[in-house]
């Protein structure tokens, strides 16, 4: 069972009478657990942007030793940002036993955690779960898009149960661990390191449409009461630092606030689009965004492009070709994209940096450009884009791995006849 809306304020309990009622921190709060507030925004932000949550637990999360450095897991990340359009291939699944979070290899990044701006852009692909190893970050919220199997994600805050077409949204701070239902996993990760991603303003289309405040789902209470080793590994500017606690850190018997792990079925997004001409702009279909410091531009936007019906007339109807002030990063769910005639698959990662030239391969041009224009659905996909303002570096892991001849998608348009 879950509990839905975005940016809501959500009441919880897993033991009944553990939830105080009518304050946030009692002298004495019932069974003696400890109250804890956690924070995902300043105190004096508006009442409207404030996130935090009040945690009821069996233990606080204060007492652990130092955490040690465990690993720098973006590897070098001297390399300059890259002008030049870049494309990968799905991971293949590791051959010995891996959990989620010793999968996760990052391979785009901007901005600065320690600055509180731009999203590191992370693959994972595992086989087992993580045992006694929770996880948080320090860093960024957590935007977990699996494209290959199930995830279990135990959090302080609830249970969330994860599949492909779905995705969960794990803020900075709250702790967690992955479980593998059945079997190996592959996906993606999005951790925003900016403004926490909220649902963009709907402005001139009122007020529906796009993602739904409702279809955003939080966990029911739950905890663990567990005495036995746990390590605890944290991200802290862009590093893993690990320490260990003597019991499980998941011990929140009740919770109340709007700061909370949700997840999102994008099935469930209502897609938009032109009933007369012209190809709209992609930003109708933005699912999340985390804004900047400028209004109109986002620090992220986390976008799809799911099953939609196509009846524009007179138009080129995928993706054109543009040079953009955004930097794009593009992942693929399942089936194919629009834009894309092949070598672009589900698993697979995509990077159109600010104003590099970019839009459909020669193929796609031709289909598109050839077509009968009868409505049709485009059917059987889910892309998703991660669009910045910051232009993303690549990591030298990824750059090791880029498909070697990706421009060459772009050879062979003709010349314009006059």
């Amino acid at each position: 069972m879950m509990m839905s809306g975005f940016g809501n304020h959500f009441a919880t309990e897993a033991v009944p009478g553990a939830l105080p009622v009518g304050r946030n921190s009692p002298q004495r709060p019932a069974f003696g657990l400890y109250a804890e507030q956690l924070s995902g925004t300043a105190f004096t932000m508006a009442r409207s942007e404030n996130r935090r949550s009040w945690l009821y637990r069996l233990r606080p999360s204060a007492p652990h030793g130092a955490f040690a450095l465990a690993l720098d897991p973006a590897g070098n990340r001297t390399l300059p940002a890259n002008p030049n359009r870049l494309r990968w291939d799905p991971r293949p699944l590791p051959e010995k036993p891996t959990s989620f979070h010793d999968s996760v290899m990052p391979v785009l990044w901007n901005g600065d955690p320690e600055a509180l701006t731009g999203v590191t852009v992370s693959t994972y692909a595992a086989t087992q779960s993580m045992g006694n190893q929770a996880f948080f970050s320090a860093d960024g919220e957590m935007l977990i898009i699996p494209e290959q199997g199930r995830l279990r994600l135990l959090t302080e805050m609830g249970v969330i149960d994860l599949e492909p077409l779905e995705i969960a949204l794990i803020p900075r701070g709250v702790r967690y661990r992955v479980e593998l239902p059945d079997g190996p996993v592959r996906g993606y990760l999005c951790e925003n390191h900016g403004a926490p991603f909220r649902l963009p303003d709907l402005g001139p289309i009122g007020s529906n449409g796009l993602a739904n405040p409702r279809d955003f789902e939080s966990p029911v209470a739950w905890f663990e009461d567990r005495d036995e080793p746990f390590e605890l590994v944290q991200k802290f500017g862009g590093k893993l630092w690990t320490t260990t606690l003597p019991h499980s850190p998941f011990d929140v018997v009740a919770w109340h606030g709007n700061l909370a792990p949700v997840k999102y079925d994008l099935r469930r997004f209502n897609t938009l689009g032109t009933v007369s001409y012209d190809h709209p702009d992609p930003s109708i279909f933005t699912v999340l965004t985390s804004p900047s410091d400028t209004p109109g531009r986002a620090n992220a936007d986390f976008v799809i492009f799911p099953p939609r019906w196509m009846v524009a007339e007179d138009t080129f109807r995928p993706p054109w070709f543009h040079r953009n002030l955004m930097s794009e990063a593009m992942g693929l769910i399942t089936g194919a994209y629009d834009a894309k005639a092949g070598g672009f698959s589900p698993g697979g990662l995509s990077l159109h940096n600010m104003m590099s030239a970019h839009g459909p391969d020669v193929a796609s041009w031709q289909a598109a450009t050839a077509a009968d224009l009868k409505p049709h659905k485009i059917d059987g996909t889910m892309a998703f884009m991660i669009e910045s303002c910051w232009p993303y570096r690549v990591t030298d892991w990824a750059m090791a791995r880029a498909q070697p001849d990706y421009d060459a998608v772009w050879a062979g348009f003709p010349k314009a006849r006059l």
